[in-house]
């Protein structure tokens, strides 16, 4: 019976045309060893390049800006997204905020593009765990760095507090901090994408055209920009945790 209803599922119309955008591009041989070029590779150099070329147009925009004219539309954009970062980590960090908020703006401004890259047709990077897992390790040895930097050996002998029984939890709570940082927005990001996937095949050419959209504003743009949020609104929490007087 459990063959049947396999093979049953194996030839749904859906399961063969739901398409997850999870493909091998290019297999590159590298001393015996196969290394394969996938769709989130792509997207992720692409991501990368627009952020680059936009932070080096703002860079001259803002370099040859004359404080005494009307700043055009490029201008005032660029300053709107300084300002709202800017307020941001201030709001969390208070005095710590302008040690912190380069690297919060650019974690920001990375996971919120990838988000919604799938606006354009890209997978978004982030629906893959060997791109959120590596933001998170980045994040957890900021964390440390910055906990061992302002409390010396008291950063390790906390581990034994209140009582040193808790040692093992207080162990493992640190160790959660990156899996649960990474699983969280790999989950939310990817199973976005497996939705879409599922809804562009499964819906007729003709229905394709206006329900797909309204759920794209919904996974990519605000569900995209919430994780984006609280990925970094973790983060403060943490690095204000261990550099708190």
């Amino acid at each position: 019976m459990g063959s049947g209803i396999l093979h049953s599922l194996q030839n749904l119309p859906v399961a063969l045309e739901a398409d997850f955008m999870i493909k091998y591009l290019q297999e590159i041989k590298i001393n015996g060893t196969s290394v394969y070029i996938t769709t989130t590779h792509v997207a992720l150099l692409i991501v990368s390049l627009f952020i680059i070329i936009f932070a080096v147009i703002a860079n001259r925009v803002i370099a040859k800006a004359d404080p005494d004219a009307t700043p055009g539309v490029f201008q005032n954009f660029v300053e709107i997204i300084v300002e709202m970062l800017g307020n941001m980590v201030d709001g969390l960090m208070g005095s710590n905020a302008k040690r912190f908020v380069n690297y919060i703006s650019s974690i920001f401004i990375f996971i919120l593009i990838s988000n919604i890259s799938g606006l354009f047709g890209l997978r978004p990077p982030t629906a893959d765990y060997g791109v959120t897992l590596p933001l998170a390790l980045f994040t957890f040895c900021i964390i440390h760095y910055c906990g061992i930097k302002k409390n010396k050996v008291k950063h390790f002998t906390n581990l034994f507090q209140p009582v040193a029984l808790l040692f093992p939890i207080n162990v493992i709570s640190e160790v959660a901090t990156p899996l649960s940082l990474s699983v969280r927005l790999f989950g939310n990001i990817m199973s976005g994408t497996v939705l879409m996937g599922l809804v562009y095949g499964m819906f007729p050419i003709f229905v394709k055209l206006g329900i797909p959209a309204v759920m794209h504003i919904y996974f990519d743009i605000f569900s995209g920009g919430i994780q984006a949020y609280v990925f970094c609104m973790l983060t403060m929490v943490y690095v204000n945790d261990k550099i708190a007087d």
